[in-house]
């Protein structure tokens, strides 16, 4: 589109859609489709957790370090992707980073995922003048050339980033409890806000297809809490809009949910268009699987928190294998995090988890 040419432009100095074109010609493009094909048909699938924010200790920095610059960044994927043998590399799960480009306060610390803090939008008022910031604004545009940059460095799998969904972004600028008030007593606010976060997490989404991804990871946990009807109307309608207007041959969409209403979603969420869904552990995996079409991968879940952040190899190697038992009959599992594994989890953990992958399937 003509506003993704003008940000891409301030982004490299580039003039012309056309020199962006033969830009982004000079990295590897995937057929993503053939990717998604090959990965459900494999008799052995290799893992794709989201793990990027463990890059720090790899590097010896901070997670405040991590976010503030696209060198790092990219040599932090880099990092993990020599080290892990997985499926794709994906960037990191930073939600606050849409919410800030809007004017959001966020909270930094050295150890931990970046949070959003207070509210933005409060009145109807707020939400008629809230403004949708350019794909640039703030960190964005920093995550963005980190993209760019990884794509560079990691040519032997699909590089993905990582966006916020609608809901999960609205309820951010709103406050996640008042936007579920307003969704029963002030829907016409909220509709307001989700149409602005839909055109920005859109362009944002085309910003990192234009430097050369190959897809996105869209995170939309706050709409795992919705009831099936809302969901369809405050969140479902607008990821398609978002799928539709980015998904590609050569561009896929994974969508991750994590709430624990999802399995009574998933009539809504399954008709998003996505190449695969990724579901987080407070759900059971194999009735997950089980209420999934089997023609789209599905994703999930060794715990974050308990397994990776705190567990140990050994608790990490059971879990990895009890549900790979579990959810292997079905042909589209792909094991992974239940979602962003956590900046100080434990490598041995983390590799305890592949290694356990690899144990599971030469046992085959």
């Amino acid at each position: 589109s003509n506003n993704s040419a003008r940000l891409l432009a301030s982004l490299f100095g580039i003039v012309s859609f056309e020199k962006r074109t033969i830009r982004r010609k000079q990295v590897t493009v995937m057929d993503m489709n053939k990717w998604t094909r090959d990965l459900l048909n494999a008799d052995v699938k290799k893992p794709m957790p989201i793990l990027s924010f463990p890059s720090i200790q790899l590097m010896g920095i901070t997670v405040e370090d991590l976010i503030s610059s696209s060198d790092t960044q990219a040599e932090g994927m880099r990092r993990v992707a020599e080290r892990v043998d997985a499926a794709a590399s994906v960037s990191m799960m930073d939600l606050s980073v849409e919410a800030e480009a809007f004017g959001s306060t966020i909270r930094v610390s050295k150890d931990e995922v970046p949070t959003v803090t207070g509210r933005i939008v409060a009145s109807p008022e707020d939400a008629k003048a809230l403004k949708v910031p350019d794909a640039l604004a703030g960190r964005t545009g920093i995550y963005i050339e980190a993209i760019r940059k990884a794509k560079q460095l990691i040519t032997d799998r699909p590089v993905f980033a990582g966006v916020i969904g609608p809901f999960s972004l609205g309820g951010r600028l709103v406050d996640v409890s008042e936007a579920m008030i307003a969704c029963y007593e002030d829907p016409d606010m909220m509709h307001e806000v989700l149409e602005k976060v839909t055109q920005f997490i859109t362009d944002y989404a085309l910003a990192y297809r234009e430097v050369g991804a190959d897809g996105v990871v869209m995170a939309e946990p706050l709409a795992g809490i919705l009831s099936p009807s809302l969901i369809d109307e405050f969140s479902t309608q607008y990821v398609k809009r978002i799928v539709d207007a980015v998904k590609t041959d050569e561009f896929a969409f994974i969508y991750h949910n994590c709430g624990n209403n999802t399995p009574v979603l998933v009539d809504s969420i399954q008709t998003i268009g996505a190449n695969g869904y990724h579901f987080g552990n407070a759900v059971d995996m194999k009735g997950m699987l089980e209420k999934m079409p089997d023609d789209v991968l599905v994703m999930g879940n060794v715990d974050p928190a308990s397994q990776f952040r705190n567990g140990t190899p050994q608790s990490v190697h059971e879990a990895t294998l009890a549900l790979m038992e579990k959810c292997t009959v079905h042909k589209n599992f792909v094991i992974s995090s239940g979602c962003d594994i956590p900046p100080l989890s434990s490598w041995d953990n983390i590799d305890a988890f592949f290694a356990a992958v690899r144990e599971y399937y030469s046992r085959k």
